[in-house]
């Protein structure tokens, strides 16, 4: 067994070495220590000199080891942020979907109802309307223009009567099934409706043109002056259409002839109202017994 080892400091040289340094810098401190305690209490001018002296040499120190502490100590602080921040945009954007959503949707509710409320003004002008349908489908892209009404003869629906939107005369029915009927728009090219400039009264047809637009065509006078956003509505002539539904407004100035827009563009509306004709053609009338035994 080997035997231990002294582990007292005099059998080590470096060991006294060190004690005796560590015995010379704790005196040299003492000393050091005590001459800045006599300066400062009888010299304070030439203590705060050295003060200063011995803050400027070691304030570059102090700086760099505060800044090399503060990058340390921002590194945790980095590190969480970038997280929180992460999940705080993660949640933001999911937010913002659900809010683009919701927005949407209102959006959609407002113009609904918009929609709806002047059709219920529509209704509220005719007397006695034969019922209010959906539009279904309209040919838009075709030569010809027509609409399906989800309403028929079960529903009163016959053909020559009137449809109008929110905004204007929609056509009139053509055609009717027990449940559908089927409308001629303003702007197919079977279209004709006697209509009048709102500002004079000035007497007119709308005829279609087969693109979407009409043609305003002066009647019983040439020579006649349009001008740029006249407007034009129904006149009642013929009886099929009540006076007063707006019908067109024209695009461009012209004489006896211009091309105008609908007010009612069937694509941008549901529900149409059907009304009755403003002069319905009367039923034929029953022949009395006399009449049947003249003949």
């Amino acid at each position: 067994m080997a035997p231990a080892r002294d582990r007292r400091t005099g059998f080590s040289r470096r060991r006294q070495y060190g004690v005796f340094v560590g015995y010379v810098l704790a005196i040299a401190g003492a000393v050091v220590g005590a001459a800045l305690l006599v300066v400062s209490t009888f010299n304070p001018p030439a203590f705060a000199g050295a003060r200063m002296g011995v803050a400027g040499l070691t304030a570059p120190v102090s700086s760099g080891l505060a800044w090399v502490v503060g990058g340390v100590a921002a590194v945790p602080e980095a590190i969480g942020t970038y997280f929180f921040v992460r999940q705080e945009n993660v949640a933001l954007r999911r937010e913002r979907k659900q809010t683009r959503a919701l927005l949407m949707r209102a959006r959609t509710i407002a113009y609904d109802n918009r929609r709806l409320r002047s059709l219920l003004k529509v209704r509220d002008r005719i007397a006695e309307p034969v019922v209010t349908a959906r539009l279904v489908s309209s040919s838009a892209s075709s030569g010809r223009r027509f609409a399906l009404l989800n309403a028929g003869r079960w529903s009163g629906v016959r053909p020559g009567m009137a449809v109008r939107g929110p905004d204007g005369l929609v056509g009139r029915v053509v055609e009717t099934g027990p449940n559908a009927a089927r409308v001629m728009l303003l702007t197919d090219g079977d279209s004709i409706v006697p209509i009048r400039r709102t500002r004079d009264g000035l007497p007119a047809i709308a005829v279609g043109r087969g693109d979407g637009m009409l043609d305003v065509r002066s009647v019983n006078a040439t020579n006649v002056k349009f001008n740029a956003g006249d407007l034009f509505v129904t006149s009642g002539v013929g009886g099929l259409y009540s006076p007063g539904i707006p019908v067109a407004r024209v695009m461009t100035a012209g004489a006896d002839s211009v091309m105008a827009r609908t007010f009612a563009n069937p694509d941008t509306f549901d529900f149409a109202v059907v009304e009755p004709g403003f002069m319905p053609v009367p039923p034929p009338r029953a022949l009395a017994p006399s009449d049947n035994s003249a003949k």
